[in-house]
């Protein structure tokens, strides 16, 4: 398919630019790319930005680094070309979910991480040029804040009949027979399917583990039919620049807003209908527990993303949209700070707040956006609480410090982590 050797970035765009001119092209001669150096070095450095727990094997990336990066790649590539390149078993970790579930991710070796980001490299630059405009997880030049303004923006424009949807275990359900044939439709290299084969075989005869490189690309490509026909939906009910229903999807999250006029609850029938077709096709199912239609005007609210939305009254006048934090995740981060505080009791208070940092970081720089003030200043002064207590019980004191340590001597002497700004997006 291309003759002359070309950087990755290049070969990426052609691919790209090819899918997207000519939507019946099925791609041949991909597995030489997947196998190819610059393409082997690059996943490797996209693992190694992530970092991550090693696999089954045990083996770091500093055991990776310290046989030399390049050997490394070698021997990956060398059992590629020589089809004897076999994953190992996903190393399973289980992550509390909620009070009585947990959610369990399958940690793939660093070879395999390697194997499944060159992989993705070449695939993605096919599917990029399919996916929706609706459809946001982990795809490139897109993120959480986006698709979050994209809700907003949508209960704004008085889309406030909300189909909630909540796929019950979607990435242990996905059938690998449906997904192959779905990846064939634009892969023509039996290579590069027999790869993609042991890869998703290797847990199990269905499922996609959570916590695979790939497995985000594979997900939205098993989705992209209920993107298409969502997509279908804005355009057959289009009124000029006006649209009656908009979705969004970050991953298996998936939300469908309605105009709430009367004039369109035909509208929500039709797409709830459509959409338990679609997902029929794909063995997926509801969790018809928690999947139900909110109505906004009636004081309903919805969550997405970790973020609760409810539809409120601007300082104008005017109809807004309110997007907070879910009690529910606020709750669960003050619990992981609090078990490191429990942990590191007998520690400097420097060194407690060297592991917090980041952390708070993290927690804040997602939930930035929209209206999360009130709950960054609880956050924010139960945090600050927490090392004031520790301060006075390292001199076996009770209280806070108040007038001992200034608000200022435990930001700028400290360091502890200070920015709670917000950042307003446009709606």
């Amino acid at each position: 398919m291309i003759k002359e050797p070309i950087g990755l970035q290049e070969l990426r765009r052609k691919i790209y630019l090819k899918a997207k001119a000519d939507k019946t092209c099925r791609f041949w001669g991909l597995y030489v790319h997947v196998c190819r150096f610059d393409t082997l070095h690059e996943a490797y450095h996209m693992a190694k930005r992530n970092n991550g727990a090693p696999g089954i094997d045990g083996v770091t990336f500093e055991d990776v680094e310290e046989g030399g990066i390049d050997d490394f790649i070698k021997q990956i590539r060398n059992e590629l070309v020589s089809s004897t390149y076999k994953p190992l078993r996903n190393r399973r970790k289980e992550i509390p979910k909620g009070k009585d579930n947990v959610r369990v991710l399958g940690i793939p070796s660093i070879k395999d991480r390697v194997v499944q980001g060159s992989l993705k490299l070449i695939l993605e630059a096919i599917y990029e040029a399919d996916f929706q405009e609706g459809s946001y997880g982990c795809r490139p030049k897109r993120h959480a804040h986006t698709v979050v303004n994209r809700v907003a923006e949508a209960v704004v424009k008085a889309k406030t009949q909300i189909i909630d949807i909540d796929l019950s275990a979607y990435f242990d359900n996905v059938r690998h027979h449906i997904l192959l044939n779905k990846v064939a439709e634009r892969v023509d290299d039996d290579k590069v399917m027999r790869l993609l084969k042991l890869i998703l075989k290797v847990n199990g005869n269905k499922g996609v583990p959570q916590g695979g490189v790939i497995l985000p690309l594979l997900s939205n490509i098993y989705l992209n039919e209920v993107d298409k026909m969502l997509e279908r939906a804005k355009e057959v009910t289009r009124k000029g620049k006006y649209t009656y229903i908009e979705y969004a999807r970050f991953a298996d999250d998936l939300v469908i807003l309605v105009d709430g006029f009367r004039k369109w609850n035909w509208l929500v029938k039709a797409a709830w209908k459509r959409l338990l077709e679609e997902l029929d096709k794909l063995d997926v199912q509801l969790n018809r527990e928690k999947s139900k239609l909110v109505d906004l005007t009636r004081g309903g609210t919805f969550s997405f993303l970790g973020f609760d939305f409810r539809r409120t009254k601007t300082r104008l006048g005017k109809q807004g949209v309110l997007v907070t934090p879910r009690m529910k995740a606020r709750t669960a981060f003050l619990g992981e700070l609090k078990e490191v505080f429990r942990r590191f009791n007998s520690q400097p208070v420097d060194r407690i707040i060297q592991i917090i940092n980041p952390m708070l970081r993290g927690w804040v720089n997602y939930f930035r956006i929209g209206n999360s003030s009130r709950c960054f200043g609880y956050v924010k002064d139960w945090v600050e609480k927490k090392i004031r207590r520790n301060l006075m019980r390292a001199r076996k004191r009770g209280g806070f410090g108040w007038n001992r340590w200034s608000r200022n001597w435990l930001y700028n002497t400290l360091k502890l982590f200070s920015n709670y700004r917000i950042e307003r997006y446009q709606v």
